[in-house]
């Protein structure tokens, strides 16, 4: 008898499925490729949250008259955010290898502290905007550093 209500407490939970709620944070590093050192390097991560359906409206060919997202661009801004210096690649000598280095180093720190946190690192995509034409003097380095978590 008891093995039989062994049996039937093991399926029963077997057949629960426990649905866990997830998190995600993206952290974004922008690092300056503005020649002679001009530009601004920053590693941001928001500290507020914004939920994407209050921006959204959906559109197909079959409505005549779709309704657009009333949505101004000040409810979409974040105002309270964690905002950490970084060096720019380049200053009045060219390319700085210590500051790249030293980007790492504080992009590293970062990383480790959200992993403390109980966030993975699930994802990483990088970017790079320049125009690169005559007097350009413009460009950007963008890294996206995207993590989930179990709430």
């Amino acid at each position: 008898m008891k093995k039989i209500v062994l049996l039937l407490s093991i399926a029963c939970f077997s057949l629960i499925e426990v649905y866990s709620q997830v998190e995600y944070k993206v952290i974004t590093s922008v690092e300056s490729i503005v020649p002679n050192g001009l530009g601004r390097s920053r590693l941001l991560s928001s500290n507020e949250q914004r939920d994407y359906n209050e921006f959204t409206s959906e559109r197909s060919s079959d409505k005549k008259e779709d309704e657009r997202n009333k949505s101004k661009r000040g409810d979409i801004r974040v105002k309270d955010f964690e905002e950490t210096k970084l060096l720019n690649f380049y200053n009045l000598g060219g390319i700085r290898f210590q500051n790249i280095v030293a980007n790492d180093a504080v992009i590293s720190s970062k990383l480790t502290a959200m992993a403390e946190d109980g966030w993975e690192l699930m994802f990483v995509t990088s970017a790079v905007e320049s125009d690169a034409g005559t007097n350009d003097g413009q460009g950007i380095f963008v890294t996206r550093y995207i993590f989930k978590r179990n709430k």
